[in-house]
């Protein structure tokens, strides 16, 4: 069987329950490979700020801690979840640490990589913040680089909404 959209993967949550995706359906979410340790870390706020500004219209972000850039992601998830509550007040759904790139790449991302290819059609992650917009039917719209700001994307995520 093949996985059709975002909705169809089964993740662990940050406090290591599986959460299904299909709970999402119906809204916009922004998928965010995230790391504490990261030149990119300051846009938890901005990611933060989107789920504030958004979330009661139908949006959420789904970030997902990763150490395969630079090891900047060393934590266990308790010590991420408290970093994240501490630093940047996080309250949209944060989930187990992964990996990205290789042979055991989550599932969600490979089909991530492979519905939305990077620069020059390449599927690899190149560093933690890369970016994926997905629709309300869980389909991949857009896929942003890790230095595109998440106040930027607010234009992108209205038109989603509205569709």
């Amino acid at each position: 069987m093949t996985t059709e959209s975002v909705h169809s993967f089964s993740v662990k949550s940050i406090a290591g329950e599986q959460v299904s995706l299909s709970q999402f359906n119906g809204k916009v979410i922004l998928i965010v490979n995230v790391a504490s340790k990261c030149g990119f870390t300051s846009q938890y706020k901005g990611l933060q700020a989107l789920f504030d500004k958004f979330s009661s219209k139908g949006f959420s972000v789904l970030g997902f801690p990763c150490n395969q850039f630079g090891a900047q992601e060393p934590g266990n998830e308790e010590e991420i979840k408290n970093f994240c509550s501490l630093n940047y007040n996080v309250t949209f759904p944060m989930f187990a640490k992964i990996e990205v790139n290789g042979d055991k790449a989550d599932p969600l991302y490979s089909f991530l990589k492979s519905a939305e290819p990077g620069l020059f059609g390449t599927e690899m992650i190149k560093w933690n913040f890369t970016k994926f917009l997905i629709d309300k039917e869980g389909n991949v719209l857009r896929r942003y680089a890790p230095n595109i700001s998440p106040e930027s994307l607010e234009k992108d995520i209205l038109a989603a909404l509205e569709k």
